[in-house]
Parts: structure tokens; sequence; C-alpha cells
């Protein structure tokens, strides 16, 4: 799957809409106020690109959001463009530099060492 570059502002909505699919934009407008801060409008123009970027699909009536994307693949794609971004594509470099400053306990540092052992 390709990945869909997502902005800040389309991921909120995302995170909005896998929470609570299948979910109406009204829905989620209401607890994009709430939750954001943000009005009607923002969130039907966020909805409007989304739904042209094929992330989402909408449907009648009450114009249902459901999600097109799996939140694991975005995850996935977002963190490679990032380690390629920042790191020049290396993940030794990423974890280096988020274990430097990064205070994990016992358990933490067992379960990412379990899962480094799996691969």
């Amino acid at each position: 799957m390709s990945h869909i570059k997502l902005f800040d502002s389309e991921l909120k909505i995302m995170e909005i809409i896998w929470e609570k699919e299948p979910v109406t934009a009204k829905e989620v407008s209401l607890i994009a106020a709430d939750t954001i801060g943000w009005n009607k409008n923002t969130t039907y123009t966020i909805l409007k690109k989304l739904i042209d970027k094929k992330a989402i699909r909408r449907t009648e009536p009450d114009f249902v959001c459901t999600t097109q994307i799996n939140k694991n693949e975005v995850q996935k794609g977002e963190t490679r463009m990032l380690i390629e971004k920042l790191y020049n594509g290396s993940k030794k470099a990423f974890f280096a530099a988020f274990l430097k400053d990064e205070t994990l306990t016992e358990e933490e540092l067992a379960q990412l060492k379990e899962m480094i052992e799996k691969r």
C-alpha cells in the first residue's frame, strides 16, 4: 500500500474517526469542537481533504465517515518518513537519539529487548 501523506490536522480528525467509526460528520465536528476547539467549517474542510485523499469514505444518509486506511499502516509510514527525513534512513541513529535522553523502566527495556529478539 502506498503511503498517504497526512498533515497533523488530518491526523487529529483520523484519530477521532478511527476511535468512533462508523461516525457521522456531525459527530466528528462536535468531538473536534470539544477536544481540539475547532469550528464546524474547519472540521468539514479537513473531512473533504481526507475524502479527496481516499483516507476516508463518506456514505449517506447522514454523511457517515469510515476509514479507508489502517491506523497501523499510517503509523508505520509516518515513522519511516520521520527516520528518513531526520536520521538519513538510519534506524540505529533514530534509536540512539531516542534512547539517549529517554528514561526507560526495566520492564520497558525488557519489552524492547524482546521485540528486537523476535525479529
